[in-house]
């Protein structure tokens, strides 16, 4: 059945029982036990959930590889340079450095490790998993994290490649556009800085046409966000990327903040998000997709909460959330992109790409949801 709600989110879920076609996005035949072990990925990052996914089936049913299948498989995507927007090399601040963020949590023990602001270790994952095994702290930043990271065995290196430095170059080439910097002078929409606040407060309504007149590329949001669940329904989620192009330096987002890159708790499932962090961030999409399933939404639904929530004080933002219960069912939802790509791998599927579309901001129809029926 398809049906129409108001809104400007497109739903995919996908059911644990067989179900027929429905619409454009065909729901695919499930029976029971057959959704775990599994892992589930942002976009179409399909050698990470390939690694994560050898790494979680080595042992019968995924069993004590959660963890394991987090990291690594985010640790290929790092090591890929997944479209430049996760690792080294890719996605240059306002300095020209490439800085990571990352995270990983348990969803059994609730202890996050993450790290922020990353500037000569490469490993950003594992520096994560690091502060997560070996501190009691849940959150490392800047230098003193890649020290920590160093001192833990990681090697320390430049971030910065060719292809990174001629993106930075091109960038202030043309002025520094666009950029992240408003109510200052000089004009940010015309000039680089350095940059001094406005002395002339702006109304609200001009700072949010300052904010978007010169929006950055939507194809520079692809943080890899990763859940892997086995058959006890021991779950991890973990999230790596070098944030925003041409950010202001020292910007941290929202991967290695727990509740908004990820979330994750074995009595109720996990999800992930991807999209513009900045203002993601300031609502915990992820643990407010989690606290909606724990509330009795289907996984689509609790997908959806976070931001529709946004939507009440944003219209022109990107995002998408994957939420995912401990049982293994997932739903996506995904806002002010044309299409959003994730990467499942199942005992019936591994390592397979799906594709769902959303609804532009600036579009003011319904919203399609598909949904299966159990």
């Amino acid at each position: 059945m398809r049906v129409f709600v108001p809104g400007c989110v497109f739903l995919l879920l996908m059911a644990s029982a067989a179900s027929a076609d429905s619409g454009p996005f065909p729901n695919r035949t499930r029976t029971n036990g057959a959704l775990l072990p599994m892992v589930i990925n942002t976009w179409n990052y399909t050698v990470a959930n390939v690694e994560a996914w050898r790494i979680l089936t080595q042992s019968p049913g995924g069993l004590g590889q959660t963890r394991n299948a987090v990291v690594e498989g985010c640790t290929e995507c790092e090591k890929q340079q997944c479209e430049l927007y996760v690792g080294y090399g890719g996605t240059p601040d306002e300095r020209g450095e490439t800085t990571l963020d990352a995270m990983v949590m348990d969803g059994k023990t609730m202890d996050v490790g993450a790290v922020a602001g990353l500037r000569t270790i490469n490993d950003a994952i594992k520096a994560a998993r690091l502060v997560l095994e070996h501190t009691h702290h849940t959150l490392l930043v800047g230098d003193s994290a890649s020290d920590f990271a160093v001192s833990m065995g990681l090697k320390s290196e430049s971030l910065v490649t060719p292809e990174s430095k001629k993106m930075w170059e091109q960038w202030t080439a043309e002025n520094c556009q666009p950029n992240f910097w408003r109510n200052v002078y000089p004009d940010p929409k015309i000039s680089c800085g350095p940059y001094k606040p406005n002395p002339t407060p702006q109304t609200r309504l001009m700072e949010d046409r300052a904010r978007h007149d010169n929006e950055i590329d939507d194809r520079s949001i692809d943080t890899i966000g990763m859940i892997a669940i086995d058959v006890e329904s021991n779950i991890h989620a973990g999230t790596s990327t070098n944030g925003r192009i041409h950010k202001i330096s020292g910007r941290v987002g929202d991967s290695p903040i727990p509740g908004a890159g990820a979330y994750a708790d074995n009595e109720v499932g996990a999800a992930v998000a991807t999209g513009h962090g900045d203002i993601m961030m300031r609502f915990l999409p992820s643990f407010l997709a989690v606290e909606a399933m724990r509330a009795g939404k289907p996984p689509a639904e609790a997908a959806e909460v976070g931001l529709r929530r946004i939507l009440k004080h944003y219209k022109n933002f990107l995002g998408a959330v994957i939420a995912v219960d401990r049982l293994g069912t997932y739903g996506v939802a995904c806002y002010g992109m044309s299409k959003f790509s994730f990467v499942v791998s199942s005992p019936q599927e591994p390592s397979r790409i799906e594709r769902i579309t959303c609804i532009a901001p600036q579009d003011k129809g319904n919203v399609g949801q598909q949904a299966g029926s159990r």
